[in-house]
C-alpha cells in the first residue's frame, strides 16, 4: 500500500514523537541522517528543535508520509535558500523511510512527493541534497533522477579513521 503524503502537517505532540522515533529508528539501523549509532529520541530532539525553528521562520517546510495505519513512515525537510543569488532552487535534507518500510518502494515515493512539493513553490527549479558516501544512498538517488555534481573526499567523519565523501547531487525540475 503506498504512503499519504502531507506538506506542512500540523504541529503538535504526534508530529514530534512520530518524527523523532523515525529518525531514531533511522539513525539507529545505520541509515545516514545525521547522527551515529546508538541514539535516543531525546538525542535528535535539539535537532528537531532547530528544524522547528526554520519552520515557524518560513525557511523549511517538512513533507510526512503515513504508512496505511497513519504512522509517520517518511519525512524529508526542504529547505529554502535566503541567498537571493540561489533561491531557484532548494535543498532536501534528513531524507528518511522507517527501517520496517524498506523495501516496499516509499523511499521513491518520498523521492517523488519531495519533486512535486518542490515543483508547488513558487520559482523552484531544481533541489540539491548531499549524502554521506559508502552508504549507496547515492546510487538509490541516481535512480530516482538525481545526478552527482560534487564530491568532497573524507568530508564527512562517522568516526576516527571513518571519513566519507560528501556526495552532492542535483535533480533538475523542468
Amino acid at each position: 500500500m503506498a504512503l499519504t503524503f502531507e506538506l506542512d502537517p500540523p504541529g503538535g505532540p504526534a508530529l514530534r514523537d512520530g518524527v523523532l522515533e523515525l529518525w531514531a529508528d533511522v539513525s539507529n539501523a545505520g541509515g545516514a541522517v545525521g547522527f551515529v549509532p546508538p541514539v535516543t529520541a531525546d538525542d535528535i530532539r535539539p535537532e528537531w528543535v532547530k528544524h522547528l525553528t526554520a519552520m515557524a521562520e518560513g525557511r523549511m517546510r517538512l513533507l510526512v508520509g503515513r504508512d496505511k495505519d497513519g504512522e509517520i513512515a517518511a519525512t524529508a525537510f526542504l529547505a529554502l535558500n535566503t541567498h537571493r543569488l540561489m533561491t531557484h532552487w532548494i535543498w532536501l535534507y534528513t531524507v528518511m523511510v522507517h527501517p520496517r518500510h524498506q523495501g516496499k518502494g516509499y523511499g521513491r515515493e518520498l523521492m517523488a512527493a519531495a519533486a512535486e512539493a518542490a515543483r508547488g513553490l513558487d520559482g523552484i527549479e531544481a533541489i540539491r541534497l548531499t549524502c554521506r558516501g559508502g552508504t549507496g544512498a547515492d546510487r538509490f538517488y541516481t535512480a530516482c533522477g538525481y545526478k552527482e555534481v560534487g564530491r568532497v573526499p573524507g568530508a564527512i567523519r562517522v568516526a576516527d579513521g571513518d571519513d566519507r565523501d560528501d556526495v552532492i547531487m542535483l535533480l533538475p525540475l523542468n
